[in-house]
């Protein structure tokens, strides 16, 4: 095998040396690039990389078991704490990675919107400038070899493949366009509360009450009806407030202030209201200043997992990635889980009361609850400090088996 040898300018002519200048120059014009041996190093790879299912794997399971190492083992259990792989299956893994793979492919198919390598970038750097936890997120780094194009795909893309998709899912006119047409069909044909009873949506009741903020000793709740503070009564109000009037409120926007709880109409249908996870509309019962009785119809859109099973059936070996090259960000030291404050990017959960709160040791997870306005429901999410992270999990999601008290009756705003 002929082994290279550096060029030894010393021992070159200057005829020669003015040869190889010149040849120099014609090879930075036709190809861009300098001859091979006046590289110092190999020329960088421009060509798109790509991420096996099975190098994904392995990578979702250096950043399960950092989770796993911070997981919380009740001391009440007498029995050591397992490994990562006595509790969760090579299947599992594999489920989460094709999971936030298709969630970016579907972004791409249905909407056009594929998930672009500033957005990659972006998201690591909110990660590294906001968490909670930066020690954590160091782990997590360093568990995936400190590799900014691995963090960009194992780490942000899944956060952000879950937020984008839910975003452009969620209020989509044309997927939930059926189940729309059926409940304003519904609405229209079965007005009064005894035939709402009658309609395919489900129907309850809920009773709202003002209530001295002196007596919360009660656990929020006179008899069967929710007791609300002066904030969350005029909260409440407003909110019915637009329902009734003629000032259209758009999905997901909060409605104005000041609206007058005049504007409340008794034994009146509401139009129908969109939600997040469904369609409803609201009738005023009874109203006094402090108390009211609502009824509540609502229709459940179907379940981004549903749909997704449904419309997506493509098995991905690889993903290619762009050709760009990331850079990994500086990870702040963090402001440290402040109390009774629940903000981040993702979007965390409507704020309810009555919820069940569980902190395992790497997120927090709120489940259940009453929201103003509506009945209880089974839904929630899940909160990661180290990336600051919410994600809806899906309605089959159930609590972790680790056996952990919970923190319940706080409220969640």
């Amino acid at each position: 095998m002929l082994k290279k040898s550096p060029v030894n300018f010393a021992s070159v002519s200057p005829r020669a040396l003015v040869v190889l200048l010149v040849c120099v120059a014609a090879c930075l014009l036709v190809t861009r690039t300098l001859p091979a041996f006046l590289r110092s190093e190999a020329p960088v790879n421009l060509s798109q990389r790509t991420l096996t299912i099975a190098e994904r794997v392995a990578y979702q399971h250096a950043i399960e078991d950092v989770h796993w190492r911070h997981r919380i083992w009740p001391k009440e259990r007498p029995d050591p704490k397992p490994s990562l792989d006595a509790v969760m299956s090579q299947a599992q893994l594999e489920k989460k990675v094709t999971d936030y793979l298709r969630k970016s492919q579907a972004l791409e198919d249905h909407w056009q919107r594929p998930i672009t390598a500033e957005q990659l970038q972006a998201e690591m750097d909110r990660m590294a400038k906001h968490t909670k936890q930066p020690e954590v997120l160091r782990e997590l780094f360093e568990a995936v070899g400190n590799d900014p194009f691995v963090i960009a795909e194992c780490l942000a893309r899944p956060v952000l493949a879950e937020r984008l998709l839910t975003k452009w899912y969620t209020y989509d006119q044309t997927i939930h366009r059926e189940l729309r047409r059926r409940a304003e069909a519904e609405l229209k044909a079965y007005p009064t509360v005894d035939q709402m009873k009658q309609v395919s949506g489900k129907y309850s009741e809920i009773d709202l009450v003002k209530s001295d903020p002196s007596h919360e000793q009660d656990n929020h709740r006179l008899g069967s009806a929710i007791k609300l503070n002066s904030h969350e009564w005029d909260k409440t109000v407003e909110k019915l407030a637009a329902m009734f009037s003629d000032r259209a409120v758009a999905p997901g926007v909060s409605p104005a202030k000041g609206v007058p709880a005049t504007e409340i109409k008794t034994g009146v249908l509401s139009a129908l209201q969109e939600h997040e996870t469904h369609y409803y509309a609201t009738k005023v019962l009874e109203k006094t200043k402090e108390h009211l009785k609502l009824a509540t119809v609502s229709w459940h859109k179907e379940s981004l997992e549903s749909w997704l099973a449904k419309s997506e059936s493509q098995v991905f070996t690889a993903m290619a990635a762009p050709a760009v090259t990331y850079t990994l960000p500086k990870i702040s030291d963090g402001a440290g889980c402040i109390d009774n404050t629940w903000t981040a990017t993702a979007g965390p959960p409507d704020g309810r009361q009555h919820h069940t709160a569980i902190w395992t040791g790497t997120e927090m997870i709120v489940w259940g609850g009453e929201v103003y306005t509506h009945l209880s429901f089974a839904s929630g999410g899940r909160y990661n400090p180290s990336t600051d992270t919410w994600t809806t999990p899906a309605r089959s999601t159930r609590l972790p088996r680790v056996p952990i008290t919970p923190q319940s009756g706080q409220e969640l705003k």
